[in-house]
C-alpha cells in the first residue's frame, strides 16, 4: 500500500487468520479496557488493551463500524494497528444464529453459577470467564447488527482497572496528616 497522507490514519485490524480490515480513514474510535478512545491524525503514540465492542471509523462523510473481540491496539501519528482474535462486519452476521448461541451461552452461565458442585471445581472461574467473554462477543455482534440484547449485570465480573492499593502507612479511613 502507498504511504498514508499526513491528514489520514491507516486503520489495520489483524486476527490470527490474517488482515481482516485495512482502511485509510479520518478518525477511529475503539473500546478500551478503560472506556472508549478516539484517534485523529497526528495522535501521540499509544498502546492500549481493547475490550470486546464496536470500532467506528470515518472515511470522508461516511461512518463505518465493525465488531472486535479483546486484544491490543497500537496507535501513532498516522496508523492504528489493532490485534484481536475476533472480527466481523455487519454483513457477515446472521442475527438468528447469534441470538440462539447467546441464549445457549447465557443458559450455561446460569447453570454454572447455580451449581455449587461446579463452583468447587478448580477451573470454574476460567470456564465462567470464557463463557462471559463469549457472551460479550455475541452481544457486540448483535449491537453491530442494530438489535442489541438487554444489558446484563454481573456483580462479580472483573472489568476495568484494578482498585488502587491503599497506602500501608496511612489507614484507609484517614487522609494524609498535615
Amino acid at each position: 500500500m502507498s504511504e498514508t497522507p499526513a491528514n489520514k490514519i491507516l486503520l489495520e485490524i489483524v486476527t490470527p487468520k490474517g488482515r481482516a480490515l485495512s482502511a485509510v480513514c479520518d478518525e477511529v474510535t475503539a473500546p478500551s479496557a478503560n472506556g472508549e478512545f478516539g484517534v485523529l491524525p497526528g495522535h501521540l503514540p499509544v498502546l492500549a488493551s481493547v475490550r470486546t465492542g464496536i470500532v467506528t471509523y470515518r472515511v470522508g462523510g461516511e461512518t463505518k463500524r465493525c465488531a472486535v473481540g479483546t486484544g491490543f491496539v497500537e496507535a501513532g501519528a498516522n496508523k492504528l494497528l489493532l490485534l484481536t482474535d475476533e472480527f466481523t462486519e455487519r454483513d457477515a452476521i446472521d442475527p438468528v444464529v447469534v441470538r440462539k448461541e447467546l441464549a445457549e451461552t447465557e443458559a450455561q452461565i446460569a447453570k454454572m453459577e447455580a451449581s455449587l458442585e461446579a463452583q468447587q471445581k478448580p477451573d470454574w472461574l476460567e470456564q465462567r470467564k470464557a463463557l462471559i467473554e463469549r457472551e460479550n462477543w455475541l452481544a457486540a455482534q448483535l449491537e453491530l447488527y442494530g438489535d442489541p440484547p438487554p444489558a446484563t449485570m454481573r456483580p462479580f465480573e472483573e472489568y476495568g482497572p484494578p482498585a488502587p492499593v491503599a497506602d500501608e502507612d496511612v489507614p484507609a479511613d484517614q487522609g494524609p496528616q498535615a
